[in-house]
């Protein structure tokens, strides 16, 4: 065993056997994904070529090479990150890495420069302990970048942009974790009130007549309800940017949703009860959604 990552064990393969730990058997699994960018395309078709070749049909079948496009930075991206440009990558509309010419960027550095800037906007946000600015400042840049990369189509260049990365306003991680925020903090607010919140199953009479009145909150639910075949079609399709869009998308209508319905304010009771579903259910929509994306939701934003 190498460490540990959010409590679970990381094993690496080594020349000699560890004596002091005993690894459970790997390689029982139905289906590999190769996730190497579409210019390996050609060595990838081989290595299948080469499974049917040794009889291994079922084998290549479930050899999936995950191809996606390269990925490069703005110019302003290079900049900020300090890399030298001539005046003709200036005016490109990304600038390709490239480890011969010096432009290559680790994973760790990027992160390291959206911490920071990330960290820098909760500072001025909020009056908060540096460790838990800290925390949350990493759980924004993390989920930054993780959506920034796969919202594209994977036959799309990738143009990495730290600005727009850490956008609020765009389609960006930041934007759906926001929503999650918002929503949460309903909830919050209603159990400092010492009000214990409503029960799914007994506390939401005629909720579907409710809907039947409010198209536009109607509209909010079918789309939350829509994440498991939203997933199905990822499956089939590969192209997670799918996921992105419809969390943006419910986060969008989410936030028109917040900004005009006072859910805790709201003085007729059995309304109250039904706009509390509404966030719950987004709430919980988008969650999913984040964490199917590898991005967690900070406790304030």
């Amino acid at each position: 065993m190498y460490d540990t990552y959010n409590g679970h064990p990381l094993w690496i393969t080594t020349a000699e056997p560890d004596p002091e730990s005993t690894p459970p058997r790997f390689g029982h699994a139905q289906r590999v994904y190769n996730v190497i960018d579409s210019r390996q395309a050609y060595l990838q078709n081989i290595v299948v070529q080469g499974l049917k070749a040794l009889g291994f049909e079922q084998e290549a079948a479930n050899s999936i090479h995950f191809s996606y496009e390269m990925v490069a930075l703005t110019p302003a991206c290079c900049e900020e990150l300090g890399f030298p440009l001539s005046e003709q990558d200036r005016k490109r509309p990304y600038v390709e890495v490239s480890g011969r010419r010096g432009l290559g960027v680790k994973a760790d550095d990027l992160l390291d420069a959206l911490v920071d800037k990330a960290l820098t906007e909760i500072r001025a946000r909020h009056a908060l302990p540096e460790e838990e600015s800290a925390s949350i400042a990493r759980i924004i840049a993390v989920g930054a970048l993780r959506y920034f990369l796969l919202r594209f189509a994977r036959n799309t260049v990738i143009a990495f942009d730290l600005k727009e990365a850490l956008n609020f306003d765009g389609e960006t991680g930041i934007y759906v974790q926001n929503a999650v925020v918002r929503a949460n903090s309903i909830f919050k607010k209603l159990a400092e009130s010492g009000e214990e919140p409503p029960n799914p199953a007994t506390d939401y009479p005629d909720f579907g007549g409710f809907l039947s009145v409010d198209h536009e909150i109607w509209e909010i639910v079918y789309h939350a309800a829509r994440l498991p075949e939203v997933v199905r079609q990822i499956g089939q399709t590969l192209e997670l940017g799918q996921l992105c869009k419809y969390a943006f998308s419910l986060a969008q209508k989410f936030n028109l949703f917040y900004h005009k319905h006072y859910v805790l304010s709201e003085r007729d009771s059995q309304k109250r009860q039904h706009l509390l579903l509404v966030v719950d259910l987004v709430r919980k929509q988008l969650t999913e959604a984040l964490n199917l994306l590898g991005c967690e939701v900070p406790p304030k934003m």
